[in-house]
């Protein structure tokens, strides 16, 4: 799922933007800022073999996943990222051990693309959002 796909289904039924602006708005934009930042990141993850499926957490509250790399009120912007990995994701349940290989088969090259695990008060999501 990319982030437009994402908004649209936390749009209206009708596909047009609901009467409160979506938080993911804000994400993307945040996500432009620090798109640099989090891309670094990920060549560092895979380059020195932690893992070759780096995931970074985006959110608004308070989330125990990960290692925080970019904080919304040091930064001033809207979302916190932090980093983890596929292995963490599956160590703490996350993603179940039998639901990996088929991750691993839909994860995109992390020099491309980061992949966010987006966490909003509806719920959470992976997306996969270009540099």
């Amino acid at each position: 799922m990319d982030l437009e796909e994402l908004m649209s289904s936390q749009a209206g039924g009708d596909g047009q933007s609901p009467k409160k602006d979506s938080p993911l708005r804000s994400l993307q934009k945040d996500l432009d800022f620090y798109k640099e930042s989090i891309k670094e990141v990920a060549i560092e993850i895979v380059a020195e073999g932690l893992s070759a499926y780096p995931i970074f957490i985006a959110h608004q509250h308070e989330v125990s996943v990960g290692e925080l790399i970019l904080d919304r009120n040091e930064l001033g912007t809207q979302w916190t990222i932090q980093a983890s990995t596929l292995e963490e994701f599956v160590e703490i349940g996350l993603i179940k051990p039998e639901r990996k290989k088929a991750f691993e088969a839909t994860y995109k090259k992390p020099e491309d693309y980061m992949c966010l695990f987006v966490i909003v008060p509806e719920g959470a999501n992976f997306v996969f959002y270009p540099y």
